[in-house]
């Protein structure tokens, strides 16, 4: 009896990319995040879902694409191209159906912001999910008597020509209710959804490295040493902040500024934790 000897193949590890990969790639994420929200405001795209953590820019170039184009509706003198709002913090089913009136025309905007009543309210997703259908008329009904939408003159039907825009911490996939998930990913099938991939330590402080190296703290007008030294400490320290993000960083650099002889040990007792 013959033996063959076969050869196994062995199953390589995943490659690890290197800091240089891991900036490149954030940075191309955050290029095709201005990229996007232009599509939205011209009209080209209806949607779009932005999830990552908490201070790293993703509302920041949202809005700077969005007052960018405002500036040129001034100098064009045409105020129908200005029509944008940024909805922060909680928000009802009803305000949805008042917001998305104000804002039905086409080439307008909404700009959600870390306002996550809105998705993880069942009438709330309803009603996105009617005003962003990929059917050529996207009708919006209100079958309930409102005083509010009777003083704002909004009527219990209307059709929605906006666009609109999400920004959040929440990561669809990870959400447990099943009925809750079944609705995000309605909402997501109507969406662009752009995942910015920043999840680990390591991608938060490469993203902060790279925002610092392209002049996020010009205006402070530090020594390169300086920056260098702020940079390693936030390093150094990024398992006792509070929280490792951008906000911290500009915190950091301000007491920086204001205490240069004594800035770390105020840092330590005013954006780290006890212990």
């Amino acid at each position: 009896m013959t033996t063959m000897n076969l050869e196994i193949p062995k199953l390589g590890k995943k490659a690890v990319e290197t800091d240089e990969q891991i900036k490149q790639r954030l940075r191309d994420r955050f290029e095709i995040l201005n990229d996007m929200t232009r599509a939205v405001k011209k009209g080209d795209v209806r949607a779009m879902i932005v999830t990552g953590p908490p201070g790293v820019g993703k509302s920041f170039g949202v809005e700077e694409v969005l007052s960018k184009h405002d500036v040129m509706a001034n100098i064009a003198n045409n105020s129908k191209l200005k029509k944008y709002d940024v909805v922060k913090g909680a928000m009802s089913a009803l305000g949805l159906y008042a917001k998305l009136y104000e804002y039905k025309d086409p080439k307008s905007i909404l700009v959600f912001d870390d306002c996550d009543s809105v998705l993880q309210d069942e009438l709330s997703l309803n009603i996105l999910k009617a005003a962003l259908d990929t059917s050529k008329k996207r009708m919006i009904h209100w079958n309930t008597d409102s005083r509010l939408l009777r003083d704002q003159g909004a009527p219990n039907s209307f059709e929605f020509k906006g666009g609109a825009i999400f920004i959040t911490n929440i990561k669809f996939e990870n959400v447990r209710s099943k009925k809750l998930r079944d609705h995000l990913e309605a909402l997501e099938s109507r969406c662009h959804y752009l995942d910015l991939t920043i999840d680990t330590e390591r991608e938060k402080m490469l993203r902060i490295e790279q925002i610092v190296e392209d002049g996020m703290l010009s205006e402070y007008e530090f020594a390169q040493e300086e920056q260098r030294e702020l940079i390693q400490f936030i390093d150094s320290n990024k398992k006792k902040l509070r929280e490792l993000s951008l906000r911290t960083v500009l915190k950091i650099a301000d007491l920086r500024k204001s205490f240069p002889h004594k800035w770390q040990s105020v840092a330590e007792i005013t954006c780290m934790r006890r212990g």
